[in-house]
C-alpha cells in the first residue's frame, strides 16, 4: 500500500509532455506555432499574391498573429496572440518569442470577426521596439501597409523607410493593412510556459540564448523556404 501511494504521488508530480520545468502548459503555444506556420505558408503559396520576396530577404524579424479576434479584450475590442522569429547573423532564424497585440485600426478589415496578421520588422530600430516591453505601432515605431505580390514595384521604395510593414488576411482576402494604434507587447507568461523558465525577448531573438525548439522547426523551415538568405 505504501509503495502504491508513493508511486501515485510521483506520477502526479511528473510533468506531462507539454509541460516545462515550471509546470506551465505548452499546448497553446505549440498550437500557435503550428497555426503561424500554416498562415504564412498559405499566404506565400497563393498565386500572384503573398509578400514580395525582396522584402522578406531584407526583413530582420517576422511576427505572425493567427486569428486576431474582434470583440475580445484590449483597446478597440481587438486582441490576438502571436509569435515572432528574427534572423540571426548566420542567416538562420531564431527560436520563437511570443507576443500579444491589442486594439488599433485595421482599415477595410474592420468588419471581419477574425484576421490573420503578419508584421515585417525591417530594421534594427524596429527590432529595438520589438524586444522592449511594449510599443504602439505608428507612434513608437513607424509603420506602413505592405505591398503585395511576388516582386516589389516602384511604390515599394516609398515604404522602405518604415520600420514595420503590416499585412492582414480575412476570409481569403490578403493585403497590406494599416495597424496604427495597435499595441504590441512581449508575452512573458507564454515565453515562460513554453521554455519552462523566465525568458526575455532579447535573450531569445537577439542573444540566441536558447536552441531552436523542435515544435518551432516547421515555422523556421517555412520562413527559410521563402527567404533562405538575408540581402545585405
Amino acid at each position: 500500500m505504501k509503495f502504491l501511494l508513493t508511486l501515485s504521488l510521483l506520477l502526479a508530480a511528473a510533468p506531462s509532455g507539454l509541460a516545462g520545468p515550471l509546470g506551465g502548459d505548452r499546448s497553446d503555444e505549440v498550437k500557435r506555432l503550428r497555426r503561424a506556420r500554416d498562415v504564412f505558408s498559405e499566404i506565400m503559396n497563393t498565386p500572384d499574391k503573398g509578400i514580395p520576396v525582396e522584402l522578406l530577404d531584407k526583413t530582420e524579424c517576422v511576427a505572425i498573429v493567427p486569428g486576431l479576434s474582434k470583440g475580445g479584450l484590449g483597446l478597440g475590442g481587438r486582441y490576438g496572440k502571436g509569435v515572432v522569429m528574427c534572423r540571426q547573423s548566420n542567416g538562420r532564424w531564431s527560436a520563437p518569442s511570443f507576443l500579444t497585440i491589442e486594439g488599433g485600426s485595421f482599415g477595410l478589415q474592420l468588419g471581419f470577426e477574425r484576421v490573420d496578421l503578419i508584421m515585417l520588422i525591417m530594421n534594427r530600430r524596429g527590432m529595438d521596439q520589438l524586444i522592449g516591453d511594449k510599443f504602439t505601432v505608428g507612434a513608437d515605431a513607424s509603420a506602413a501597409a505592405g505591398p503585395v505580390g511576388r516582386h516589389t514595384s516602384a511604390e515599394t521604395n516609398i515604404r522602405m523607410d518604415a520600420q514595420i510593414l503590416t499585412y492582414s488576411r480575412a476570409k481569403g482576402l490578403f493585403g497590406g493593412v494599416a495597424l496604427d494604434g495597435a499595441v504590441v507587447k512581449q508575452d512573458r507568461t507564454d515565453n515562460r510556459d513554453f521554455y519552462g523558465k523566465e525568458m526575455d525577448a532579447r535573450d531569445i531573438l537577439l542573444d540566441a540564448k536558447v536552441e531552436m525548439p523542435p515544435e518551432a522547426v516547421p515555422l523556421s523551415r517555412a520562413l527559410s523556404r521563402q527567404s533562405p538568405t538575408k540581402d545585405h
